[in-house]
Parts: structure tokens; sequence; C-alpha cells
């Protein structure tokens, strides 16, 4: 069936009117803040703790408007004979926001949890030079990070928490196994004297041998007389052979 002529045109009037007569509602901003969702992209918190300078957020940036300083520190050995060891000290992390794109590369790439979203979004400058904010500005935004939501109740548990309580409970068997291995073998021991006990004793004058192996009974052999299917001897000839042939 071909569209009726002018049936866009009154669907788009139709969403007009029903907009018109709904009421409208304005947020008195400054004055009443937004309610922004969790995941809002407002800017960026750094937590400085976790960033180890691995330069990976910086070098997956789109827009290269991370930029990372750092020096390399020597940490003597924690015992005597060992080997120092040298770590990365973070000196400067500042973050350009008027070429930021916020497309969330650098989050997701983190591999230490060191960047997050914050819904934050005042923080518009007179002169876009001061769009690039230091490390201690990007500290202060860390702390508006809403937590994350909750787990849903029936999602499987997470890998992390599931290899740890594995380990705990293996670890807790085996306090478990050694507490009990004394007073398992005490009451080995007490079983073994009480089998002990109820064993019945032999008499002093029995002089019978009780033994559970069978008795093998072998043939007796009676050397004071010879044995009469053993065939006699042949006795020797007198006279050489060469007599009996003449």
């Amino acid at each position: 069936m071909p569209p009726i002529p002018g049936s866009g045109l009154a669907k788009g009037l139709a969403v007009t009117l029903r907009t018109m007569t709904k009421k409208t509602v304005t947020e008195q901003y400054p004055d009443a803040q937004p309610e922004l969702p969790p995941r809002t992209r407002g800017v960026i918190g750094l937590f400085e703790e976790n960033c180890t300078v691995c330069m990976l957020c910086a070098r997956e940036c789109p827009d290269w408007c991370i930029y990372i300083d750092s020096h390399k520190e020597t940490v003597p050995a924690a015992t005597p004979g060992g080997r120092d060891r040298s770590r990365n000290v973070l000196d400067r992390f500042a973050i350009d926001f008027s070429l930021c794109m916020y497309c969330g590369i650098c989050i997701e790439v983190c591999p230490f949890d060191a960047l997050f979203w914050s819904p934050e979004f005042e923080y518009s400058e007179t002169d876009i030079r001061d769009l690039t904010h230091e490390r201690d500005k990007l500290r202060e935004w860390m702390w508006t990070v809403p937590a994350p939501p909750a787990l849903d109740p029936g999602a499987e548990e997470p890998k992390e928490l599931a290899a740890a309580r594995k380990t705990a409970d293996k670890l807790a068997a085996q306090q478990e196994t050694a507490r009990q291995e004394p007073v398992q073998a005490t009451e080995r021991h007490a079983d073994d004297q009480a089998r002990a006990a109820e064993r019945p004793t032999r008499a002093t004058g029995d002089s019978k041998q009780q033994t559970d192996q069978p008795r093998t009974d072998h043939p007796r052999t009676d050397h004071s007389r010879p044995e009469q299917n053993q065939p006699n001897p042949s006795p020797k000839p007198d006279r050489p052979e060469q007599e009996g042939r003449e």
C-alpha cells in the first residue's frame, strides 16, 4: 500500500504538539547542582600512588595531550648481600583538556588503575593555556570519583576473589590437618595398646609353637639303612677286557 501523502509531516507535528503540552522543567544551575550519571565523562582524576610511570597512557593517547616526566631512583637492598633496585619516580603528570577528546583510552589501558573518570565539569577557563592541569589538580579531582556500582547478586564471583578464597581455604585445611595429626597419633597408640592387652598369652610350660603360617612337611631320610629301591653297584671285572675276547 503506498504511503499517504503528508503522513511524515503529520507525525513530525504530532511530536511537536506532545512536547508543547508537557510542563517545562528548568534546573536552576549554578544554584542547584545537576544530578549526573555515575559514568559521566567530566574530567580525569589521577591516583598518584598507583602510577608506575609506564608511559602507556601517553603512548596510546590519540591526541598526545598527556605529559609525563620522571626520574630513576635507586632503592637499597632490603637484606644484606642483596642487589639494589631502581624504580621510576613521577615528577610531572599533566593533561591538556583543550586537546583531550574524552575518548577514555588512557583510562582503559592503564594496567595499575591510576586514572579514573570523574563527573566534575566545572573547570572552564578564560585562557586556553590554563586548561593544562597538573597532577595536584588531577589528584583533587580523584576524590570526586563516585564509588563503583554494586555487583549483581546473580553475577559470577570475580576471579581474584575466587583465587583468594581458594588459597585461604587451602591454608585453613593445612592448619586443621596439622592440628589433628597429634590427636590421631595418640589415638592410634591407645588402640595398639588395647589390642596388645586383649591378645592371649601362651603358657610358660607349653612347648608347642603356634604360628599362623602353614606347616610344610618335608620327606624324612633315614641314613641308618640304605634305600631299598637303590640299585646295587656292579662288581668290577677281575680280568681285563682282552681276556674276554680270547
